[in-house]
């Protein structure tokens, strides 16, 4: 095999490759060869089918078959003797491929990058910590009693308070601009509707009207829809609903007892707070583990600075612009992005790209460095957990990933990074910090 290096620029490499002819017609004879002897054709003897014969009759497809097994042989001794490491599939443009003449080839590939190790001593964290107590326990409580609220009716002539269940008929209009409204529009028309009153479930301002509405009374409430609301045709539209109030009941919430513990599997009241406190507790702990990992990457980011392979950012950059031509047909552009022309969006989502990639990168060597693997226990857990998410279906959802090797690469790469992640909490300077579940929470959803 010869090999000519090709000039190329950055991880860019090219090279043209030649395999002699004589290495392709002992390849071909051979393949010929165990063809015919178990080839089975009238007027023959088994294994006595003339080599002429067999090759009538199969050359073509062993051609094809050499050419595939000599291109890949050839760029695996190619990459193996220089030590190339490529981060995608390589290109191969076939230049000569005929009877008794050399294959010739030219392979383009790009390099993965040399990836310094971070000081990972040097990266300071701050992991927060929240116990959920009585308050926190109470109201979640609270929230499993309104969902297993009964309803009684009100017999009184009286308006509606909040927490209450106003049941309605109404009819949504859009606004037009010179402020007529246009026909009711689909979606916007319910009869006997229980809406709980100042409740959640319905666009912004929509519920908090209808407080002191008494049955039998007519309202017309004017409200906004979200700018990301999920209809195009109706997100950041003015709109006018006619409520009709037919008539008012009131919740009446189970006492928490341990009647109501049984009712949700459990044992008496002790072991209902017991488990609400458990989940919460690995709700908190999920949050700030959320939150120190993203310090994390943050700071693996501004440690990263090498080179990343443009094949691999442009094919990152392709998936993400195509989610967000999708948000733009359909009106649901983050608040951040509205506003900025095509040229703009681009630019920086190919830097979401390359950051993205430059990370996976240091990541995935990080791992490697380390001899951090995932283990065929962890992917069964993950093959079990996801199955789970489909009662009845469970045995299915098992065979789809045995057959199917690249959704067992979906199921890996997550478990691969929480690894890497704690690998490196390990080694970095972490302190942890008490606050309250209020402040966790509220600094979740603010970072989202």
């Amino acid at each position: 095999m010869q090999v000519t290096e090709l000039p190329a620029e950055g991880l860019k490499r090219a090279f043209q490759v030649v395999v002699p002819a004589a290495s392709l017609a002992e390849r071909r004879d051979k393949r010929l060869k165990e063809l015919g002897a178990d080839l089975r054709l009238p007027g023959f003897r088994p294994g006595k089918v003339p080599a002429a014969v067999v090759k009538q009759r199969y050359g073509s497809a062993v051609a094809g078959e050499v050419l595939e097994q000599s291109v890949d042989e050839s760029m695996r001794l190619l990459l193996t003797e220089r030590g190339l490491r490529p981060a995608m599939q390589p290109k191969v443009d076939l230049v000569n491929y005929s009877d008794g003449a050399d294959l010739e080839y030219k392979v383009e590939l790009e390099l993965l990058p040399e990836i310094p190790m971070p000081d990972f001593a040097g990266i300071a964290l701050d992991r927060q910590k929240a116990v959920p107590g009585d308050a926190e326990v109470d109201g979640f409580l609270d929230t499993m009693r309104s969902r297993l609220a009964t309803t009684e009716d009100v017999a009184e002539a009286r308006p509606a308070a909040k927490g209450e269940v106003l049941v309605c008929d109404f009819e949504g209009r859009l606004k037009n601009e010179d402020g007529s409204l246009a026909e009711p529009f689909p979606g916007g028309t319910a009869a006997d509707m229980p809406i709980e009153v100042a409740g959640d479930g319905f666009i912004p301002g929509f519920t908090e009207q209808l407080e002191g509405m008494s049955p039998g009374e007519k309202k017309d409430i004017s409200v906004s829809f979200p700018a990301e609301y999920g209809s195009a045709e109706l997100a950041g539209k003015d709109a006018v609903f006619a409520i009709t109030a037919k008539s008012l009941k009131t919740k009446a919430l189970p006492a928490v007892d341990d009647e109501f513990a049984k009712r949700l599997g459990l044992e008496d009241v002790a072991a209902l707070r017991k488990t609400v406190t458990e989940n919460l507790q690995r709700e908190y702990d999920s949050l700030a583990r959320m939150k120190v990992k993203r310090q994390l990457l943050d700071a693996l980011a501004e440690r990263a600075s090498f080179e990343v392979p443009a094949g691999m950012v442009d094919g990152e950059f392709a998936q993400i612009w195509q989610r967000v031509e999708q948000d733009l047909k359909a009106g649901k552009l983050d608040a951040d992005d509205q506003g900025k022309d095509e040229d703009t969006l681009k630019a920086d989502y190919r830097a979401i790209a390359e950051r993205r990639i430059r990370l996976g990168l240091l990541l995935s060597e990080i791992g490697r460095t380390n001899s951090i693997q995932v283990t065929n226990e962890e992917l069964g857990a993950a093959m079990r957990q996801e199955a789970s998410r489909y009662p009845g279906q469970e045995k299915q959802v098992i065979e789809f990933f045995q057959k199917n090797p690249q959704a067992v690469e979906n199921l890996r790469a997550p478990i691969f990074e929480e690894k890497v992640v704690d690998f490196v909490l390990e080694l970095a300077k972490v302190t942890e910090t008490t606050i309250t579940p209020a402040e966790l929470t509220a600094q979740a959803a603010e970072a989202a």
